[in-house]
């Protein structure tokens, strides 16, 4: 009997906000108990911010250098393969409740086409069964159908019940829980997987939440106290923190208050610590409202019998900086905009008594893994196109030979649109962008026209002191520079590379 799989994302998440991991305040049960059913990667890296590349490299298996979508509304290339045209190969028709903020590449349309108009696209291979864009439509009208009084700016549900949007507190939204996008996404799945019986289905589950508007319905609202959050990791000051890197004061001075609390005004690094305390609680309520839906989800699969036969993977795009740093949002070579958390549980590998069942893994492993595992679970040939390598070895209780020592990601901060980074930096376009590599000991950023950054993540785990510049780790920078210079050659576009024509025909591996 095939076998289901169910690819569940959630949009922002942190990798140390989760139970399971020792997260000393956050509450997630539901995704605890998953965790302890299968496999959970500590050391999980996604490839790029914010989320249409980072989505790009999760369902391509493709780093940025290779699909090329640098932004929100850069078009992803119509020739790179994806897990929905792959599973399409295998007969599943693979269905997407939600987003996955795939802009159309405008070479395959007429110029007319209204794709054009968003980047809020569907990954081609997808049948869309639910979607549920920024604009929230589809869940307005079901908030409307069941009796609560929606707003003529229909956004405006994410103000608070009472009092002003900003400075932030913990009101609660002009919804209830059981009402919220994530309750509405969760009803659509259920329905759909009552609908597919016995037969075999592929299912893509795109969560918003915690991503902002950073504020929670009631009773997550108030499940956090702001004065018990943990203390922020951060530069004593923001001067000093912007003094560290150019790129950090652009940051610094773009960044709105808007772009986290829905009806605030001003730039975020004007928030005081109580507003920052507020909502970096208000993040832990969203995040334990979506673990209460992954447990409807979970308990729904158990309860028809589909739970034994699905292959559950649960992760996200990218991370959010919740306040350290003096930051909020996705961006740059931070761990917490790029540490995120990834879930694994095999029905095979999961049976009771598995010496895998409740594993947790310590081995590096990135975003672009993601599309080959599913592949290689399903008894499918991994692409030689993909750049990511297939975890099914570890949910097995063995590891991949050779395997990874460090990670690695890009961020391209280009506005095509306006212009403001390359007219901030005094950089041409395609120069405004970094690459990263991560180990245990260092960390390595390549700015394309803008200064290195070293970090010695043994004597400085908060990545507070760049030590580019200091002569005694002059060694370390050309070391990791020439790694980092390794990975990209190695990992060049390899579609055709494999193969080679011959007298005697097709020679090599695709």
């Amino acid at each position: 009997m095939a076998m289901n799989v169910l690819l569940i994302t959630a949009d922002q998440w942190r990798g140390d906000c989760l139970g399971a991991v020792g997260h000393p305040l956050l509450k997630t049960p539901a995704i605890d108990s998953l965790a302890a059913d299968g496999v959970l990667f500590r050391k999980h890296f996604g490839q790029a911010t914010p989320c249409s590349p980072a989505r790009a490299s999760l369902l391509t298996g493709l780093y940025q250098m290779n699909h090329r979508v640098c932004g929100n509304g850069t078009p992803l290339d119509d020739r790179h393969d994806n897990i929905a045209k792959a599973v399409r190969r295998l007969s599943y028709d693979p269905v997407l409740f939600g987003y996955t903020d795939s802009s159309v590449d405008p070479r395959s349309c007429d110029a007319n086409d209204p794709r054009l108009l968003s980047y809020e696209g569907v990954l081609p291979g997808f049948s869309q069964r639910q979607g549920l864009d920024e604009a929230s439509k589809p869940w307005l009208s079901w908030l409307r159908r069941n009796g609560v009084n929606v707003p003529e700016q229909g956004l405006d549900v994410y103000l608070p019940e009472e009092g002003p949007a900003d400075p932030p507190t913990n009101a609660a939204a002009r919804y209830p829980a059981e009402l919220s996008e994530a309750a509405f996404l969760t009803e659509r799945f259920l329905d759909y997987s009552d609908e597919m019986g016995a037969a075999p289905w592929f299912a893509h589950v795109s969560f918003l939440r915690p991503h902002p508007p950073f504020i929670a319905p009631a009773p997550y609202n108030r499940m956090y106290s702001p004065d018990s959050v943990p203390d922020f990791v951060r530069a004593a000051s923001l001067e000093e923190e912007s003094s560290s890197h150019p790129f950090l004061t652009y940051t610094f001075d773009s960044q709105r208050k808007s772009h986290f609390v829905y009806g605030a005004d001003g730039l975020a690094k004007d928030w005081d610590d109580d507003a920052r305390r507020q909502i970096r609680a208000s993040y832990y309520g969203l995040i334990s409202e979506i673990d209460a839906q992954i447990g409807r989800i979970v308990a729904h699969l158990k309860a028809s019998g589909q739970y034994d036969n699905t292959l559950i993977v649960l992760t996200t795009d990218h991370g959010e900086m919740a306040g350290d740093h003096h930051l909020f949002g996705k961006l740059g070579y931070f761990d917490q905009s790029n540490h995120i958390p990834l879930i694994i549980r095999h029905p095979e590998a999961a049976i009771a008594g598995s010496r895998t069942k409740g594993m947790q893994i310590e081995a590096f492993s990135e975003a672009v893994d993601v599309t080959p595992t599913i592949l290689d679970c399903l008894g499918a040939k991994v692409p030689r196109s993909m750049d990511g390598r297939s975890l099914k070895a570890f949910l097995e209780g063995t590891e991949a030979p050779n395997w990874r020592q460090e990670v690695h990601w890009e961020y391209d901060f280009r506005d095509v649109v306006s212009g403001a980074a390359q007219s901030a930096f005094d950089l041409e376009l395609d120069a405004c962008n970094m690459s990263v590599i991560r180990d245990d000991s260092f960390k390595y950023v390549h700015f394309a026209g803008l200064p290195p950054l070293l970090f010695d993540l043994a004597a400085d785990p908060g990545e507070l002191n760049n030590v580019a510049e200091d002569s005694s780790y002059l060694l370390t920078r050309v070391s990791y520079a020439e790694k980092l210079l390794n990975w990209r050659a190695r990992h060049l576009d390899r579609t055709l590379t494999g193969l080679a024509l011959t007298p005697d025909g097709l020679r090599g591996t695709l």
